[in-house]
């Protein structure tokens, strides 16, 4: 066993729960469709909700004397990705046909990869919570989507639409790495993060464009990996836990009943909150692999990866390690803060703004986080600019403005953005005091007017003066300087 794997085994058993004496194992299989105009071997186009049956051409539904053509943008794709998680992207691979029969496979095979795919190994690291997680990747191989069965509007009757036949994929596959549910959806968030970072999927689950199957298993400590049932096409992150820990309670309940768990493809019904039995699991054996006669293999010149290296944007991962270093921010707020490129944009401009950068970070993940969620409005289209979020935070540290008024400040502002950060300060009446002598003037008043909390508080009685404080600050209107007012009043009561 190699340094590596006695390394993340040590990590799986630190993070592993138990369920009632079993431990969880999950690994991922997610499509990820890619950005291209047109298909994976054809010039069909794949724009998405087309009339069924407008965008599938001979080669789609391999008509006889129809022949596949490699799609170069859907192998740079798949380069991009494999640079991105630190894979090896192989100079040869190979296309094979997967043979099945389904009413949406028109050809009666998958064209995909097998032996050898183009990108091999890598891994993904992310928090679960804050705790750091490692999953490792087996592959990440190219192939073509089948069409699409239509069952609504149809009678006792299937409608078959093959439009999305022969749309470009990446089949992202995993090591069984996962330990819970919690743990899959922070990796398949990850994964999603990353293939819309860089560009090659736009990452739609509700469009079908990043599906994820989970492989799910139990077993008891120690023992050998249990019989897995695959759980497909999970399209949301939420129904993805549901329907993992149903999978979970299910075969754990079957065990201890004496029931043997059979290989299976399930389904998630979000109404009933369960998974159901589709089809037996079929294994490789099943699809009888051979190279695809029609396509030549595929070679991928070591100065095409280089190019395609240079044109990288800045990755999460490094630019999380950036702000680290750069910006003294903890790993989790440097995380959090590389969840887009837009968010991580927006807090680089704010930083600029205000030269505050954990005060941004803990703004931008704070109020801002929850002024976006409270309105369903993603950061990039954000009504209160960066400058406008560093002005306030400016006004914070230097004492003009109070923690709370810069929340006032923040509603005000995404109500009216077209307003200045100096003028709603000055229209609410939220700049404040910290004059001395006016404050001192506000504590003599309190303490004339509140002999019996000075006596109490002199007696030991600390609650008497925050007492103090409080009616400090009712006096002043709420503008008077709490850290100023707070050193006034002890040096007052010495």
């Amino acid at each position: 066993m190699s340094k590596s794997d006695s390394q993340h085994k040590a990590q799986a058993a630190q993070s592993m729960p138990l369920i009632q004496g079993y431990e969880v194992v999950i690994g991922f299989e997610t499509h990820a469709q890619l950005l291209t105009k047109s298909k994976i071997f054809s010039r069909a186009s794949t724009h998405f909700g087309a009339e069924p049956n407008t965008q599938a051409c001979a080669v789609d539904l391999a008509l006889p004397g129809a022949l596949p053509v490699m799609n170069k943008r859907a192998v740079e794709c798949a380069i991009r990705l494999g640079l991105a998680l630190g894979s090896h992207v192989a100079h040869r691979s190979i296309f094979a046909r997967k043979n099945y029969f389904y009413p949406d496979l028109p050809k009666g095979y998958q064209i995909s990869q097998f032996e050898i795919p183009v990108v091999q190994g890598g891994e993904i690291s992310f928090f679960v919570g804050t705790t750091p997680k490692t999953v490792r990747l087996v592959r990440a191989h190219l192939e073509e989507d089948a069409g699409k069965s239509l069952h609504e509007n149809f009678i006792g009757m299937s409608g078959i639409d093959l439009n999305r036949a022969g749309t470009p994929l990446l089949e992202i596959v995993t090591e069984p790495d996962m330990r819970s549910s919690q743990e899959a959806v922070a990796y398949a968030k990850e994964l999603h993060k990353i293939v819309t970072w860089i560009q090659i999927c736009d990452g739609n689950m509700q469009e079908g464009s990043f599906r994820c199957d989970a492989n799910v298993s139990v077993r008891k400590p120690g023992e050998p990996l249990g019989t897995r049932r695959e759980i497909k096409n999970l399209n949301s992150f939420k129904f993805m836990q549901q329907a993992i820990d149903f999978e979970v309670l299910w075969q754990i309940e079957q065990l201890e009943e004496g029931r043997a768990i059979e290989q299976a493809t399930v389904l998630f019904d979000p109404e009933t909150g369960e998974t159901r039995s589709m089809r037996t699991k079929e294994d490789a054996a099943d699809y009888r692999y051979f190279p695809d006669p029609d396509l030549p293999p595929l070679v991928i010149a070591p100065e095409w990866i280089k190019e395609i290296q240079n044109s990288m944007p800045e990755l999460p991962r490094s630019m999380a390690e950036r702000f680290v270093n750069t910006y003294g921010l903890p790993a989790y707020d440097a995380t959090t803060l590389t969840q887009s490129p837009q968010m991580a944009h927006y807090f680089e401009a704010t930083v600029k703004a205000c030269g505050q950068a954990k005060l941004a970070s803990n703004w931008i993940m704070g109020e801002l986080s929850r002024k976006l969620n409270e309105e369903n409005v993603l950061i990039e289209r954000c009504p209160i600019s960066a400058a406008q979020l560093g002005e306030i935070i400016s006004n914070i540290s230097k004492g003009e403005i109070s923690n709370n008024s810069g929340k006032v400040v923040l509603e005000a502002l995404w109500a009216s953005p077209t307003t200045g950060v100096a003028e709603l300060i000055a229209a609410k009446g939220l700049k404040q005091v910290n004059d001395s002598a006016a404050l001192e003037k506000i504590i003599d008043e309190v303490l004339a007017a509140n002999a019996d909390n000075v006596a109490q508080y002199k007696a030991g009685k600390e609650k008497a003066f925050n007492a103090l404080i409080g009616q400090a600050m009712k006096a002043s209107k709420g503008q008077a300087n709490p850290q100023q007012l707070t050193e006034l009043l002890k040096k007052k009561l010495a």
